[in-house]
């Protein structure tokens, strides 16, 4: 099974991109963020006369998440259930035996605001939800733009942003409260190259530089770990022209 998450950053651009993705990369399902679009909007017709079936949860402007795979999903999910909120950042379905959640995690802004207060409550309704999905479905991925960058080697100067977004004590601990569920970060379950990232600022010249964050993230239950054969970075599509910030991270797994 190839599963694949990827943060668009605006699908009405990055369609394209996404579609000739999809045709040559195969996955069984990814898992989209930031698509941008209201329901109505969505490419459903344009994905289904390429062969692919989309579940969605859009918002204007802002979030959204979109689900594509090769055989439909069944019992979908959009946000977290029992937790009220306005943005459109979870959707879940299931494929064969594997529960596939997809998350477009707050960013949070800064520590001690607002929006920082918002990520901690909505990380913390996650993990009481996962916890019962995990106990429904034990094969279980969980997919998405955590904007969290986990320990100092997912940041290319760990000195530069230390206690800033992303690399906060606080959102660190709610990524390890998620691993204490039972799930584990496949990139993490096999060598890898040092400083390697999946998403680069479009300032600075920075993906020229490599001076990037790895927080786009894919997570796997335990009956699932065995069977991880490779997770991969998909660089080469942060190089093409009009690009989106991140990159798609891709896990091959023997289900």
């Amino acid at each position: 099974m190839k599963l694949a998450t990827w943060n668009v950053n605006s699908l009405g651009i990055r369609l394209p991109h996404l579609l000739a993705w999809l045709a040559q990369t195969q996955p069984d399902a990814v898992v989209l963020q930031e698509t941008k679009l209201v329901d109505e909007k969505f490419p459903h017709a344009e994905l289904k006369e390429a062969g692919w079936h989309a579940e969605f949860f859009g918002q204007k402007t802002y979030n959204g998440v979109a689900l594509i795979s090769k055989l439909p999903a069944t019992d979908i999910v959009r946000n977290i259930p029992g937790h009220a909120d306005e943005q459109a950042r979870v959707i879940a379905g299931t494929i064969g035996d594997v529960r596939i959640v997809g998350g477009y995690f707050p960013n949070g802004q800064a520590p001690g605001s607002d929006k920082f207060a918002y990520k901690m409550g909505w990380l913390a309704a996650l993990k009481d939800w996962l916890a019962a999905e995990l106990a429904a479905h034990p094969k279980l991925v969980l997919m998405g733009d955590f904007n969290i960058a986990p320990e100092d080697r997912d940041v290319h100067d760990p000195v530069l942003w230390y206690g800033q977004i992303h690399c906060t004590p606080e959102e660190r601990g709610h990524f390890q409260a998620l691993v204490g569920l039972g799930l584990h970060d496949a990139f993490r379950l096999l060598d890898q190259p040092p400083k390697s990232w999946s998403w680069w600022d479009y300032r600075n010249l920075a993906f020229r530089k490599n001076q990037g964050l790895r927080i786009d993230h894919i997570l796997v239950s335990e009956p699932l770990r065995a069977g991880v054969r490779s997770c991969t970075i998909d660089k080469a599509q942060r190089k093409l022209e009009r690009p989106s910030d991140h990159a798609p991270v891709i896990v091959e797994i023997d289900s």
